[in-house]
């Protein structure tokens, strides 16, 4: 990103009332996360202690905002069945609500009707939209974020958001397929 970017930390920091995520790939293949994905492909156990050294910065982060007020929100577009990633990513969600975090799961047929992003995304009380962008086969792109503040963007962003958060089932009533 360029230097007069904030980075993702200090937008989240500086969120006030919500921020949003919007995931939407059925594989991720990022490298800090690579260790604890395969020990759970091997093992089907994952750290889910929110105190570990791989889960403390997040769950710093996300409490703290909660604590200021902030809603933290995350909506999981998946195609069923499910990925072995996402079955991951479901053993793990017991720390992102912990943290504070609201999660809903949309399997993705309950969204072809929708006007979606091209890419995940945050967006930040409702002004900014932060673009995660990955490689064909899940890892980070380069560039891997890509900020926006234009009222019709982030006017889209939200839209599509909401619609598919208002569709989506929450964590602890969605069973993994």
């Amino acid at each position: 990103m360029p230097q007069n970017v904030p980075s993702f930390d200090e937008l989240f920091e500086a969120a006030q009332h919500s921020a949003v995520h919007l995931e939407m790939r059925d594989q991720y293949a990022v490298g800090d996360e690579a260790d604890d994905f395969d020990t759970w492909l091997a093992t089907g156990r994952r750290d889910a202690d929110p105190a570990s050294e791989y889960w403390a910065p997040w769950v710093g982060m996300i409490s703290a905002a909660v604590a200021r007020g902030v809603v933290v929100r995350r909506a999981r577009i998946v195609s069923e069945p499910v990925t072995d990633y996402i079955r991951y990513e479901h053993a793990g969600t017991v720390v992102n609500a912990t943290a504070g975090e609201l999660v809903r799961w949309l399997p993705r047929p309950r969204a072809v009707d929708l006007m979606l992003p091209p890419a995940d995304l945050w967006i930040f009380d409702g002004a900014q939209v932060v673009f995660n962008h990955f490689t064909g086969d899940g890892n980070w792109a380069d560039p891997d974020m890509e900020l926006r503040a234009e009222p019709g963007i982030v006017k889209q962003c939200s839209d599509a958001f909401e619609a598919v958060w208002e569709r989506a089932i929450p964590h602890d009533q969605y069973e993994i397929r």
